[in-house]
């Protein structure tokens, strides 16, 4: 805490020290106190908008960590269903999600939608790949052992494979709740009226910088708070189970 502490009052001084070193406007880069008296002064508004973010995002994680999930275990049945998708995954993600934004929100509208939609496709890739990859690391010799004593394939995925391969899923799914507010951000961007990126783009078309920082604040302490929330919910389901 101490460490946290003082690595973000470093951030604020050396933020204050480049506005008084290089005379910066206001509508550049507004001080941490102008920064502050926004937050407190639109706090309701920009509560609002965080409570839309957080729901998209929320509402996305949870589906893009089911079709993740769910894809890699039918991955995991079948080489050959692997071969097929895997370069399918990989694929899917040379492609910029600035560039899918307007095409979901033609789609889908300029409702929460597209954001729910861009959550998901961030977030299912780095959930499937990670729990793919627990699913392959099952150690041979106790595969060997079940087919022997006539396991079943399904029994050995969901009693052996599935069980050895969680520790790879909350990795993956606590990487994905960090990256998860990107895609409901970059969709309000594109078209939306409601949410912390909505918010950000209008309160810069009218110049209010101070704003947008306040906004972009509350959007990283949501983040922060959102990946610690994922996490501990591992942490305590996977020691419910004892894993």
């Amino acid at each position: 805490m101490k460490t946290i502490l003082a690595l973000i009052a470093t951030i604020l001084i050396l933020w204050q020290g480049v506005i008084w070193l290089a005379d910066m406007p206001g509508f550049l880069l507004p001080s941490p106190i102008s920064v502050a008296r926004s937050l407190w002064i639109n706090r309701a508004e920009i509560a609002t908008h965080t409570g839309f973010t957080l729901t998209e995002v929320a509402l996305g994680f949870v589906l893009g960590a089911g079709i993740g999930a769910g894809l890699a275990v039918a991955m995991g049945f079948s080489a050959r269903l692997t071969g097929v998708l895997r370069p399918i995954l990989t694929f899917s993600q040379t492609i910029p999600v600035f560039a899918l934004a307007p095409i979901l929100t033609l789609w889908l509208g300029f409702g929460m939608a597209p954001k729910i939609a861009m959550t998901v496709l961030i977030v299912f890739f780095p959930v499937a790949s990670a729990f793919l990859d627990g699913l392959g690391r099952t150690p041979q010799a106790t595969l060997d052992l079940a087919q022997v004593m006539g396991a079943s394939r399904s029994r050995i995925m969901w009693h052996l494979r599935i069980p050895a391969a969680l520790p790879q899923l909350a990795t993956g799914l606590k990487l994905a709740a960090v990256y998860a507010p990107i895609g409901a951000v970059i969709g309000e961007w594109v078209g939306g009226a409601r949410g912390l990126g909505a918010l950000m783009i209008h309160a810069n078309g009218r110049m209010k910088t101070d704003l947008v920082f306040a906004a972009l604040v509350v959007l990283s302490l949501m983040t922060v708070l959102f990946a610690q929330g994922v996490a501990l919910a591992v942490r305590r389901i996977w020691r419910r189970y004892g894993v």
